[in-house]
């Protein structure tokens, strides 16, 4: 259940007394789209990337063109990249979609048998190319990544163990040791603003999380981050790892637990010296698989899984999860599908400050989740409204020169807490550690907002 926080004020500051009550946001997770369904089809091995301006790609293996196919959303309607479905050769499973600092998309796949290896394409120019293969060897587990910095294409697959290929000129050049995890089940990548490539895989029974310049040769040596893995896990049964890097570039993974452990749901992030955990260890009420992660530039994770648990009469729905302080909650809906849902992805829409998800649910469905309208609505006008100190413990005092008619404090999840008119401070000593919205509305009718970090 749900945990609501509420703010106390002092009583000696009110001018009329006040009961708080928290509400949820009437937004809810809605479908990017005319349809529920994208694909035409059943699809599988889904794959969500967002650009600067807010266009969305999705890429799935189309059961109904018996290949991989790539769409993309404008804003306004879904439509094939490249003009049609089916942009493989064949049979198109384990894959992986990438964009560039250009607008340049890249696709990559298992060969369909009888040819082996990871074929990858790119669409430039109004059509699909193909690129050569990074590897002929079998190959399964598969990601792509774009540095930011250099706008450089860099491929990770499970031949030799785990090896990551940069492409370069035309040609693809092995980027440190080749096998350096020692396994790549569930391999995931992601390049930083600071050119650091990290990659997370599991093997031999733990999650681990390996880093190395994009600059290295093949001669350089992948580093283990903290020295130590991430933590047991689970690595059947769909359940996956990811990584996702925030603002300042620092890595962080979800995992699902080991058996002994509940195969629950994980969080860590890298505290510059160990894997922390963001929050409460295995916080899922039951089995989960088919987890990923996101991360908003600020540093706060979201992550959606699925339960997998037969004797669960939720079994296979899925939800997002976020955390607030060391509590996880969930966003919006309890749940999104409303039957078995596989192959979750989700990414953060900056541009427009949207939670995107897709997942597989009798075809490939995409939904947002519009995040703290708050945050994106302020006074284009002078802003003479301050909140202090910012971080606060739990005092919060405001100013304004202009007079307040009401105010209302956000949290991340989407939690609105409203109040009527009161004094120059507040206390929120008992809301958990993290960052809020204090939205001023004036009698003018125009409003303020401020960020507001609990610590």
């Amino acid at each position: 259940m749900r945990k609501n926080y509420f703010l106390k004020f002092r009583k000696a500051l009110m001018i009329s007394a006040v009961s708080l009550s928290v509400t949820t946001f009437a937004q809810q997770w809605n479908n990017v789209g005319t349809s529920a369904v994208v694909s035409t089809g059943f699809s599988s091995y889904n794959n969500l990337a967002i650009d600067a301006s807010g266009n969305y790609y999705i890429s799935y293996y189309d059961v109904s063109a018996g290949k991989g196919s790539v769409q993309k959303f404008d804003g306004t309607s879904w439509s094939y990249v490249g003009g049609s479905a089916g942009i493989t050769t064949g049979l198109a499973t384990y894959s992986s979609l990438a964009l560039d600092m250009q607008g340049n998309i890249y696709y990559s796949n298992q060969a369909a048998y009888p040819d082996t290896g990871m074929e990858m394409r790119k669409f430039s120019s109004g059509s699909w190319a193909v690129l050569p293969q990074p590897t002929t060897s079998t190959v399964n587990f598969q990601a792509t990544a774009v540095s930011p910095s250099t706008n450089t294409l860099f491929a990770y697959s499970s031949d030799d163990s785990g090896t990551v290929r940069r492409y370069n000129n035309g040609i693809w050049e092995q980027v440190g040791d080749a096998g350096f995890a020692g396994g790549s089940t569930y391999a995931e990548m992601a390049i930083g603003s600071d050119n650091n490539i990290y990659t997370v895989q599991f093997a031999g029974g733990v999650v681990l999380v390996y880093k190395i310049s994009a600059n290295a040769t093949s001669s350089d040596t992948w580093t283990l981050v903290g020295g130590s893995p991430v933590g047991s896990a689970y690595a059947m049964d769909n359940s996956y790892c990811d990584i996702a890097l925030d603002g300042n570039n620092v890595p962080y993974v979800v995992y699902v637990s080991n058996a002994g452990d509940g195969r629950k749901l994980n969080v860590k992030k890298f505290d510059e010296n160990s894997w922390v955990q963001i929050g409460t260890a295995n916080f899922t009420d039951t089995v989960v698989n088919n987890a990923a992660i996101t991360v908003s530039p600020d540093g706060t994770p979201y992550v959606i899984a699925g339960i997998w648990d037969y004797s669960n009469p939720n079994h296979g729905k899925n939800s997002v999860y976020t955390t607030n302080g060391g509590n996880w909650e969930k966003v919006g809906s309890p749940f999104l599908s409303s039957a078995t849902a596989t192959y979750n992805d989700i990414a953060f829409d900056t541009a427009n400050n949207n939670l995107v998800v897709t997942y597989s649910e009798g075809g490939m469905r995409v939904k947002r989740f519009a995040l703290n309208n708050l945050s994106v609505n302020d006074v284009k006008n002078k802003d003479t409204f301050g909140v202090y100190p910012n971080p606060t413990n739990g005092i919060v005092y405001f100013k304004d020169e202009k007079t307040i008619k009401s105010l209302e404090v956000v949290n991340v999840v989407g939690q609105k807490m409203s109040t009527g008119t009161f004094g120059n401070q507040i206390d929120i000593s008992d809301a958990p550690k993290g960052i809020y919205f204090i939205k001023a509305t004036h009698e003018d009718g125009k409003t303020s907002v401020k960020k507001l970090i609990k610590k």
